[in-house]
């Protein structure tokens, strides 16, 4: 089991395995560097069973956007020692991917979608196609990978004023699809989308049925007609290190023990047996109990 200095259990492991895509969006952070010496098939299979000997339970494959690698079905085959293997993807590529990456053993996917207008979602992904996106969530959500979470970062002047028909979009799917509502990141350069969404969880419990506080980052569910909505608030939000479960691994095999600092990383490629398992409970002692930025 892998426990950090202030108790904390990590019990999830996201894994980016390219920090290529084949959209831009502007708000993208990135999870990863170069798209340069990026994991082969066989380093991430070691690295994945090395977590999970350590009692990691679930891993999310993200990147960049994973579906870019023409190998994404061997690396979903070699991480499916889990108990969930999931996948973050901005779906268009997904359509054609969806049943081979069931077949694979993926259990389920989020899909990054913002809008559900065609022009804007171009502007939005610099150049993105928003009928390839809603055909990969229709096939993932016909081919099994549900229940299908749908990442809407919700940002003023953009696309605030699309929330409800958004909550719509996901209820058609009858319970295969939640909705997470996801606060931008307060950065220098995007100050000025910035939305809080506190207003919008008031107006949520009030027409919600009822409302559950998840143990991760003590998010709130609201249980609508015919749909969940997730809220999802990273920025200035003490719970969300607080209760912290998860670690991330680099497209170019370096851990990293906080979403936020890019100073401590811990690099494992070429590691294997006792000094990946060493390398790993070393990275994890790096966390902090919060962010300081």
């Amino acid at each position: 089991m892998l426990i950090d200095r202030f108790g904390r259990v990590i019990t999830n492991l996201r894994i980016s395995v390219t920090s290529r895509c084949n959209l831009s969006c502007f708000y993208c952070h990135r999870e990863g560097y170069s798209a340069e010496n990026e994991l082969s098939v066989e380093e991430i299979g070691e690295i994945g069973r090395a977590f999970r000997t350590l009692g990691v339970k679930k891993v999310k494959i993200t990147g960049g956007e994973p579906l870019v690698r023409s190998d994404i079905a061997e690396i979903v085959g070699v991480l499916n020692i889990f108990d969930e293997t999931s996948m973050t993807t901005n779906g268009i590529k997904l359509g054609k991917l969806a049943s081979e990456l069931k077949e694979a053993g993926l259990s389920r996917v989020n899909v990054s979608l913002d809008t559900l207008d065609e022009e804007k979602y171009k502007l939005l992904t610099r150049g993105g196609e928003l009928k390839k996106a809603l055909n990969g969530i229709s096939e993932a959500v016909s081919v099994g990978l549900t229940p299908v979470k749908l990442n809407m970062v919700v940002m003023k002047g953009i696309n605030v004023d699309e929330m409800w028909e958004m909550v719509d979009f996901a209820r058609e799917f009858r319970g295969d699809v939640i909705l997470q509502l996801i606060e931008l990141m307060k950065l220098p350069w995007n100050e000025n989308n910035y939305y809080d969404l506190s207003e919008i969880e008031k107006e949520l419990k009030k027409i919600a049925s009822k409302v559950k506080v998840r143990n991760m980052q003590r998010r709130r569910q609201y249980f609508l007609d015919g749909v969940v909505v997730e809220v999802v608030k990273p920025y200035d939000n003490s719970e969300f290190c607080k209760a912290c479960n998860r670690i991330r691994v680099t497209a170019d095999g370096k851990i990293k023990p906080c979403l936020m600092r890019n100073d401590n990383l811990v690099d494992i490629r070429g590691l294997k047996g006792k000094d990946l398992i060493s390398a790993i409970k070393k990275a994890v002692q790096l966390r902090e109990p919060y962010y300081k930025g």
